[in-house]
């Protein structure tokens, strides 16, 4: 069924449409714009540190959610390890890394965004669930090695110098992060997580992103195949 609008309807319509002294209206909020990742960012970074504070009045009684290596019940960590954490301190030193290199990963737009993070923290933690020694593993670490692994991993596949460049500046604020990916006999520090989530970053990059053969090996192709 269809009607027609009166012609008094049609004239404001198409006044306040022309008219440029109508109010203007807000453009909706971009979360993958400069300003609206950043706000995405800290968002996440507040999530985490409310559930630091209500965890730290726990007695950290959450960290029982952790990641429990090889242990059926600790298999819900997988999901939950990112939001919990040991100290104030190890939270702290997360927060700066997330909210950097989160922001520059939701730049690339928010479908990019929600499927590294879901596939880092799906494959990454279950490896880590699987390699890892007997204990218990939480922090946010793991997810932002994934980060940092697909940004760096698109970069070398895609050849694009602008994504050349952020990988480059990643690496240049946050290479201080590349040395707890070293084996290393303090039980606090998981490397295993770091690793598990850098190397399922890199996958995600090259499922992503599969390097194009270059214009002199097509043309070697071709001329083989002739």
């Amino acid at each position: 069924m269809s009607f027609r609008l009166p012609e008094r309807l049609l004239d404001l319509r198409r006044h306040n449409r022309t008219d440029p002294a109508a109010p203007p209206t807000e453009p909706p909020f971009d979360p993958t714009s400069w300003s609206g990742a950043l706000i995405v960012m800290l968002g996440v970074a507040a999530v985490l540190w409310i559930v630091q504070i209500v965890n730290a009045t726990q007695d950290y009684g959450l960290d029982r959610f952790g990641i429990k290596p090889r242990e059926v019940d600790g298999l819900w960590g997988v999901l939950t390890e990112p939001f919990l954490h040991a100290s104030y301190e190890h939270l702290l030193s997360n927060t700066v890394p997330l909210v950097g290199v989160g922001w520059v990963l939701l730049l690339s737009g928010l479908r990019v965004f929600l499927f590294v993070t879901a596939v880092v923290v799906v494959i990454g933690d279950t490896a880590t669930w699987l390699v890892a020694p007997s204990g218990l593993i939480v922090g946010a670490s793991g997810m932002i090695f994934g980060w940092l692994g697909y940004l760096v991993a698109r970069a070398y596949f895609t050849r694009r110098w602008k994504w050349i460049f952020v990988a480059a500046g990643l690496l240049l604020f946050f290479g201080t992060l590349l040395g707890s990916l070293l084996p290393t006999v303090d039980s606090r520090v998981s490397w295993q997580a770091h690793v598990c989530g850098l190397l399922t970053g890199i996958a995600v990059g090259w499922l992503l992103h599969p390097r194009r053969p270059t214009t002199a090996s097509r043309t070697r192709r071709l001329g083989t195949a002739a």
